[in-house]
């Protein structure tokens, strides 16, 4: 009996038919791409002309979209941003890569033999992306979720990006997050003195960058090709770290992050500037 479908079945030296799809899926992607590619929340006129759709059409979709939570409208201002669902895919998109699995493995450790909560980012479209965290034994004012992009100029994790990747990736995503058009002088001199403190010490540190009465020290893990680093980070409360508390806890990070860097075939001493 034959059982081939007629679908898929083509007159010989004649390539198959294209198979079919479901056109209102792929639609409704160019929905989610023109909210990916606005780098913000946005009106519906702006999805609308960006994904070539009536107005009327695009509403239609994004209200599908937001039922299953891809999308979501804030109630204030009424524009629309990516949803719960959608960061939820993206976090999990994250996990799966093996360099993040490799180095989450380590973390654990780390958070023991610091006491201190540890997480893990890596390079977003739109910065440093937390997507591991786990917690110390010190409470915390207020943790990070998994999944929130993070300031570069402000943050631990995004001083270390700064230094180990190239301005021309950075730039972009500085413009974006202070929302001028180009770096000013003093913005440039920030960023100079951010990158040579991390090469010289090796770690990137802030006290209260992102939340008050928090210290943060954070460094990259490298890997064997050209992938982006990896960045750790740890995260403490500031009350009672005296420099020498700090200058010890660096130096675990360090060798943490170096032991992760060799488990990712990444070559000692060929770190990138």
């Amino acid at each position: 009996m034959n059982t081939q479908r007629p679908s898929d079945s083509a007159p010989p030296g004649e390539a198959p038919p294209a198979r079919q799809g479901i056109q209102s899926v792929e639609l409704a992607m160019t929905v989610l791409q023109a909210l990916e590619e606005g780098r913000g929340p946005m009106t519906l006129t702006q999805i609308s002309a960006a994904s070539g759709m009536q107005p009327s059409k695009a509403h239609r979709y994004l209200v599908s979209l937001a039922r299953v939570g891809l999308v979501a409208q804030s109630p204030s201002s009424g524009r629309y941003d990516m949803g719960p669902a959608m960061r939820r895919l993206g976090v999990e998109s994250l996990r799966r890569m093996d360099e993040v699995a490799l180095v989450s493995e380590h973390l654990p450790g780390l958070r023991d033999s610091t006491s201190h909560a540890v997480n893990l980012s890596v390079w977003g479209d739109h910065g440093p992306v937390v997507v591991r965290w786990e917690y110390g034994a010190h409470a915390l004012p207020i943790t990070v979720r998994v999944g929130a992009t993070m300031p570069l100029l402000t943050s631990a994790m995004g001083g270390a990006f700064l230094a180990h990747l190239p301005e021309q990736l950075t730039e972009p995503v500085l413009c974006g997050q202070l929302e001028v058009d180009a770096l000013d002088a003093a913005t440039r001199e920030r960023i100079d003195r951010i990158k040579a403190g991390v090469r010289r010490e090796g770690v990137a540190s802030t006290v209260g960058g992102v939340i008050p009465g928090i210290t943060s020290v954070a460094a990259p893990v490298f890997t064997a090709g050209e992938s982006f680093p990896l960045v750790v980070t740890l995260v403490m409360p500031a009350r009672g770290l005296t420099e020498q508390d700090i200058a010890r806890l660096s130096a675990e990070l360090l060798r943490s992050t170096r032991a992760m860097s060799e488990v990712l075939g990444h070559a000692v001493g060929g770190h990138r500037s």
